[in-house]
Formats: C-alpha cells, sequence, structure tokens
C-alpha cells in the first residue's frame, strides 16, 4: 500500500486555485449554515404554526427547541463519521464538491414543506395532525441537511483547509474564514429580509423562493468544485485499518498523551467557545432590552455619505484582519495569543460594567478585538497540531471542543448568572411568551470563565507553541 501524502505547498504562498476555493467554499457553507439558523426557525413559526401555538400539537417552541438540538447532535457525530470516511478513503474533493450539490438541493427543497404539501402527501386532513407531521417533517429535513452540510463543510472542507495550509500560512487563511461568516451573515440578513417580495405577499411562496434561491447557489459552487477543486490527499485507501474503531481513535489515553499539544489547544478553544456562548446567544435582545438600542434604528442613518464611506472603513477592517493572521505567520502565536486572550477579556469586564450603549461601545473595541484575534490564532493552533494522516478523523474531536460543548454550557451558564442576578424579563414579540431579560452580568461570567483560557496557553508556551513537531 502507498503511503497516504498530504498535498501541502512548500513555502508560506498558497496557489491562486486554493485560495479562490478556500473562499468560495467557506464563504457559500457559511451561507447555507446562516441560512439554518436564522431562517429555519422562523420558517417553522411563521408558516406552519402562523404565529402561535395550535392546541393539541407539539408547541411551537418546543418544536424549535428540538430541531436546534437535535441538529447539533446530528453535525457532531456526522463530523465523526464522515470525516474518519474520507480519512480511509484519501479523498476530499468528492465528499466536498458532490456534498454541496446535495446540500444545495435540500436547501432549495425546505421550502416544499407547507401544511398543503404535507397533507396532501400524507393524506391528512385533522389539523392539529397536519402542523405536527409538518413541523415532525422539517425536523427531519434538517437533520438530514445537517448531515449533508457536516459531511461537504464541518468534515470534508475543515480537513481540507488543515490539508493545504502549513505553519506559515495557516493564520492567514484563518483571518479569511473569520471573516467569511460575517459576509454570509449580511447577505443572509439582507436577502432575507426580501422573503415578502419574493412572495408577494404569501408567506409561504416567499420562503419557498427564498430556499431556492440560496439553495441554488450552493448548488452551484459544488458544480464549481467538481472542476476547480483538486484533492488534498494522494495514495491509495486505508485498507489497514479499522473504520469502526477509529472512531473512538481520538478518546484514547495514548493518542491524547501523544497529540497533546492538540488537545491542549482544544481545550483552550473549548473553554474561549463557552464564555463566547455564555453571552453571544443573548447579545442582540441585551442590546434592545438592556441598553435600549434600536438596531432597526440603525437603517435611518443610511444616508448617501455613510453609503459611500462604509465600503472604504470594511475595506480597512478586512485588509487589517488579514494583515494581523500574515503577522502571526510571519512572527509566531506565543505572544500574539496572550495579547489577544487580555483584550478579550479586559472588554467582557469592561462591558460587564456598562450601563449605556456609550461606554458598552467603547469597551466592544477591545472585546471584539480579542474575539477575533483569539479565534484565528486558537483555530490556526489547532490545524498545527492536528497529525497529518488523520485530519479528517480528528474534526469530530474539534467539533465537540467548538460546538458541542459551548453550546450546551455556555448559554446555561448565561441565563442561571442573569437569574441569580436578579434580572428582570420581557415579552418576545415573535412568541408572544415572557422571557428572563439578559442582563450586564453575563459580561463578567464570560469574563471570568476567559480568565481560564490562559491556563493551557500557559501550558503551550511553555511546550513552544509554535513547535509543531517534536
Amino acid at each position: 500500500m502507498k503511503k497516504t501524502k498530504t498535498i501541502t505547498p512548500d513555502g508560506a504562498k498558497l496557489p491562486g486555485r486554493t485560495w479562490f476555493n478556500l473562499c468560495l467554499f467557506g464563504f457559500i457553507g457559511q451561507v447555507a449554515w446562516n441560512l439554518e439558523n436564522m431562517y429555519y426557525n422562523t420558517f417553522m413559526y411563521n408558516t406552519v404554526y402562523e404565529g402561535g401555538t395550535v392546541t393539541g400539537t407539539l408547541s411551537s417552541m418546543d418544536a424549535i427547541t428540538l430541531m436546534v438540538n437535535l441538529s447539533a447532535v446530528t453535525a457532531v457525530i456526522t463530523t465523526f463519521i464522515m470525516g474518519n470516511l474520507s480519512d480511509k478513503m484519501n479523498k476530499r474533493k468528492v465528499f466536498i464538491s458532490i456534498g454541496y450539490l446535495i446540500w444545495g438541493v435540500i436547501t432549495g427543497a425546505f421550502g416544499f414543506l407547507t401544511k398543503g404539501n404535507i397533507s396532501s402527501a400524507f393524506g391528512i386532513t385533522e389539523p392539529a395532525m397536519i402542523v405536527t407531521a409538518t413541523a415532525v417533517s422539517i425536523i427531519v429535513m434538517d437533520c438530514i441537511m445537517t448531515f449533508v452540510g457536516s459531511t461537504s463543510n464541518d468534515s470534508a472542507f475543515n480537513a481540507w483547509v488543515t490539508d493545504v495550509t502549513t505553519t506559515k500560512n495557516r493564520a492567514t487563511a484563518e483571518s479569511i474564514l473569520a471573516i467569511l461568516p460575517i459576509a454570509a451573515t449580511v447577505i443572509v440578513m439582507l436577502s432575507g429580509g426580501l422573503i415578502e417580495t419574493f412572495g408577494k405577499g404569501n408567506t409561504e411562496q416567499g420562503y419557498k423562493y427564498y430556499f431556492l434561491g440560496l439553495g441554488a447557489l450552493v448548488f452551484i459552487c459544488g458544480i464549481l468544485g467538481l472542476f476547480t477543486l483538486k484533492d488534498s490527499r494522494s495514495g491509495e485507501k486505508q485498507v489497514n485499518t479499522n473504520y469502526w474503531k477509529d472512531l473512538f481513535y481520538g478518546f484514547k489515553p495514548s493518542v491524547i498523551k501523544e497529540n497533546s499539544k492538540l488537545y491542549i489547544a482544544l481545550t483552550a478553544v473549548g473553554i474561549y467557545s463557552i464564555a463566547v456562548q455564555i453571552f453571544f446567544p443573548f447579545l442582540f435582545i441585551y442590546l434592545d432590552h438592556g441598553l435600549g438600542f434600536n438596531i432597526e434604528a440603525l437603517f435611518g442613518y443610511i444616508t448617501t455619505p455613510v453609503l459611500i464611506v462604509a465600503p472604504f472603513i470594511l475595506g480597512g477592517v478586512v485588509l487589517g484582519i488579514i494583515a494581523i493572521g500574515k503577522f502571526a505567520d510571519r512572527v509566531g502565536k506565543k505572544n500574539l495569543v496572550f495579547i489577544a486572550a487580555i483584550l478579550f477579556i479586559v472588554g467582557l469586564f469592561a462591558a460587564s460594567f456598562a450601563k449605556t450603549m456609550g461606554p458598552f461601545g467603547i469597551a466592544a473595541i477591545p472585546l471584539l478585538a480579542g474575539y477575533g484575534l483569539l479565534g484565528i490564532l486558537l483555530n490556526s493552533t489547532v490545524r498545527d497540531y492536528t497529525p497529518e494522516d488523520k485530519t479528517g478523523l480528528f474534526q469530530g474531536i474539534r467539533m465537540i471542543f467548538f460546538v458541542l460543548l459551548p453550546m450546551i454550557i455556555g448559554p446555561q451558564i448565561g441565563k442561571w448568572t442573569c437569574t441569580l442576578a436578579g434580572a428582570g424579563s420581557y415579552v418576545d414579540e415573535s412568541t408572544g411568551m415572557t422571557q428572563a431579560e439578559p442582563c450586564a452580568e453575563m459580561f463578567l461570567a464570560a469574563a471570568i470563565v476567559a480568565v481560564f483560557v490562559l491556563i493551557p496557553l500557559v501550558i503551550l508556551r511553555k511546550k513552544g507553541i509554535d513547535k509543531v513537531e517534536g
């Protein structure tokens, strides 16, 4: 059997085609994930439950919560299974390109899961049963979509990025990848604002055309990948390994000991991500109800001079983020990662004492700078320490620290903190339900958790954070 090879560049400069595919699949993947996170919930609420809860059915909030939870579990399990399979087959391209093609089809088909269609398909006439069947169909479809998306993006694409980059250019690549979710969020939000326009007043039709449009975008990305994406693996299939045993490879004590730097870096990522999840899910609610900041009012400030200046400001921010990534690749991460952590912690502490928008805006500067920079450095460090021959296999372990644990632990700490602080409540206009009001103390809780990220960083520094081998 030929030895598996990971195709990586010899120097710090990545080929143009590699940059193109990194940006293309990174951006379109984030568009698809943002679509799920932001609009599948509203699609169910607005079209299935029609802004309320139908008696005798699974409640709208329970249905949405169940969909989110099952989707998260599906993503983690999928990443273990399919990441391992892509390693065993020594292929990335087929999982990415074909995956995006199927991902696009499923995304486009989502809008056809209406009560009328489900009623006709299953011969259901009782209203409560129609609602339940439609909600369950959407949840099942979301899990299928998550399986395909996690296969192509979380498993194969993330492994491909690790394969094609080196310690000389990973921070630069991560700086680009850090920008793409922001751009995708803006695109999805702006296009989502046209749902009613797409449907000409018919909400169901609006969602259908919206999902078809973005689904087509994901599908086209998959087609482009068939012609432009170069596989990052060479050699024959790994026939001498046991697939099912390999699923648990990353949990073996001997493997953890052998790859101690990777698991220390993942611990740092886990702590950082938990700190973020303590406040991030509640941030916009806090700005609105806690600080009286009406986000929609910002549209009133969009004037011609603002539209002229905004692209230059955004361009400067993008170039600045990329420059930081290049700087980290050139000088190493051992000092920058501590600066980023301190900025993040200081910003969180400052935000916890800010009771009005002015001071909060000032606190947000170090908070956001530290948040972005620390994410770039930690992500690239994890890639540095991921074994080349098992890149896909370790994506499942990565998802545990990046997604599963933070999303379970972080929001609970945030809710518990605000309850303990005696925060008030507000009525959610979209659901009509009374919700606990987020409070400034959640930033303090996040800062306390974030302090613990310094422990694994100190250990990594002693081991040599920029020394990948040995």
